[in-house]
């Protein structure tokens, strides 16, 4: 089993992560951590820290001269401006210089304080800001060359900001990813991007915030990952509770669950094909995203994350209660961004590789990457030579 776990606040003075469960042998190198870690402060519509903030990342544990041990891996991501911060956000005894009492609705902030008994918003907010999503990517980074093993490759890009949607149904290929990053908005159609470019300029006019979508697509996915024999092992559920756990995402599709729902059964379903020169099946739509009965199916998985507009706002006019004086009031601002969906959409990336890697693990098992490729090759060879992809050549009774 892979397995993460995280730690620290957004101006808190690092994030940290322990990652579990990973093979030995498998390549990482803290340039590709970097990079993936840039990646993630792509975005126009993105607020003034993704130009302040760097990502200064150390690997501390798990990795020795580029490869991995078998053993835990330990990453830390460093706050370039703890300075400004190590007085507000001290762990010595202290008070802070200002205490937050105007919650921001649709943000963590009052449900958070009622439940732990906090009188100062930033008691909440530090832990359920965004920036724990940078160590995330890294893990997602880590998960992602573990699949590419595998041949696996993950991309994704954004199809909705605002009002502004895709006009093309194209979808990005395997290895269309730094064209997508290319975009100011990464989106992969260029009538899509200039609509999404002018409703952040207008939202940013009017001070206010853009939710969308992001689309992200696994390709070279083997048929049979994930399972339909539990309810937790069901790989769309378990891809579902992924990109569901970012912030500020509330809904996630599955290939076209939510237009399918419409449709009848006659025009839901993926038709299936056979090829005999690979001896493979195939399908001829993505309707059901890569996914049946919990299992992956050999397709590429597809699934869509839907973000919400921001809670902040840089002209709040959504009212609040002040928590000490109990009178309507507008909430508190922090430093914000128009949108960030274009950075939802590699942290989706990075959740949905992290499920898939995990799922991996789970099929093929390994203490190695090279033990682990080779379970996967014998499987591959086993499903080519099993009855199921050859033809039937018994007479008829």
């Amino acid at each position: 089993m892979l397995r993460f776990l995280t730690a620290g606040e957004s101006h808190g003075r690092a994030l940290v992560v322990i990652v579990e469960g990973l093979p030995a042998g498998l390549s990482v190198t803290k340039e590709h951590l970097v990079d993936e870690l840039a990646r993630r402060r792509l975005g126009y519509g993105r607020g003034p820290r993704m130009l302040i903030e760097k990502d200064e990342l150390t690997l501390l544990a798990g990795v020795r001269h580029g490869r991995t041990l078998g053993s835990p891996v330990a990453v830390e991501i460093a706050n370039t401006e703890w300075a400004k911060w190590e007085k507000e956000m001290s762990p010595d005894p202290g008070k802070p210089s200002t205490v937050l009492t105007k919650p921001r609705p649709g943000h963590a902030d009052l449900a958070g304080m009622q439940k732990y008994g906090f009188d100062d918003a930033r008691d909440v907010l530090e832990r359920a800001s965004a920036r724990e999503t940078a160590a995330r990517v890294a893990v997602g980074a880590i998960a992602k060359a573990l699949i590419a093993e595998l041949g696996i490759k993950v991309v994704s890009h954004v199809i909705s900001i605002g009002g502004a949607s895709v006009t093309s149904q194209h979808r990005p290929g395997p290895d269309d990813l730094d064209r997508v990053d290319s975009s100011p908005v990464r989106c992969f159609d260029p009538l899509g991007e200039q609509a999404m470019v002018e409703e952040i300029k207008k939202a940013a006019k009017e001070g206010d915030s853009l939710g969308g979508v992001a689309e992200v697509i696994a390709y070279g996915v083997p048929v049979g990952l994930g399972s339909h024999v539990h309810w937790d092992r069901k790989l769309d559920a378990l891809i579902a509770m992924a990109l569901m756990s970012i912030q500020a995402v509330k809904a996630v599709e599955i290939g076209e669950g939510v237009e399918v729902s419409r449709k009848r059964g006659s025009q839901a379903h993926d038709s299936i094909t056979w090829d005999p020169d690979g001896a493979t099946y195939s399908r001829l739509t993505s309707r059901a995203g890569g996914i049946e009965g919990g299992m992956s199916s050999g397709a590429p998985i597809i699934a869509r994350a839907f973000m919400k507009p921001l809670a902040t706002l840089n002209k709040p006019v959504v009212t609040t209660v002040d928590v000490r004086t109990k009178q309507v009031s507008a909430s508190f601002k922090e430093r914000t961004d128009i949108t960030a969906v274009p950075a939802m959409g590699v942290v989706a990336e990075a959740m949905l590789a992290i499920v898939l890697a995990n799922e991996a693990i789970r099929k093929f098992g390994g203490d190695s990457v090279a033990e682990l490729i080779r379970n996967w090759k014998g499987y591959l060879a086993d499903l080519k030579s099993s009855s199921l992809s050859r033809a039937d050549t018994r007479p008829e009774l």
